[in-house]
């Protein structure tokens, strides 16, 4: 078993550890899922037919539009939201929305995220302190 630690932008929400859910694509909340099923649908998005729902997930580069804030947050209230959220760059409402919805949320690492990580890989993730810790197998 392997373990390293990636620094990132503080982020927010609370500290977790959970199971990667990695793909290089971009990400809109809004288009990419289906928030009652709580799995990818655009068809052209890697992680389709995949379950989100209680992982990391870790994207390139947040897309869309306001839409997301309410989306995540609702998602959330359901229990249908990802565990955490990571991301190589992200925007403004990207970040409202995983704070409304009060999902751990980083990004901006020291390294292109969806290179370093794998899908299955064990990650903490700790926002206050802008730091992502993965074991690996």
């Amino acid at each position: 078993m392997t373990s390293f630690t990636l620094r990132g932008h503080a982020g927010i929400g609370p500290k977790v550890t959970g199971t990667a859910l990695v793909a290089a694509d971009n990400f809109s909340a809004r288009y990419d899922l289906d928030r009652i099923k709580g799995i990818f649908v655009r068809p052209q998005h890697k992680l389709v037919g995949q379950s989100y729902v209680g992982r990391v997930l870790v994207l390139n580069v947040a897309k869309g539009g306001v839409a997301t804030a309410w989306m995540l947050h609702e998602m959330a209230a359901r229990a249908m939201a990802p565990l955490a959220l990571l991301l190589n760059f992200a925007n403004p409402i990207m970040a409202q929305g995983a704070a409304l919805a009060d999902l751990p949320f980083m990004d901006r690492f020291e390294g292109d995220v969806t290179e370093l990580l794998r899908t299955g890989d064990g990650v903490t993730v700790d926002p206050a302190a802008g730091l992502l810790t993965v074991t690996r197998d």
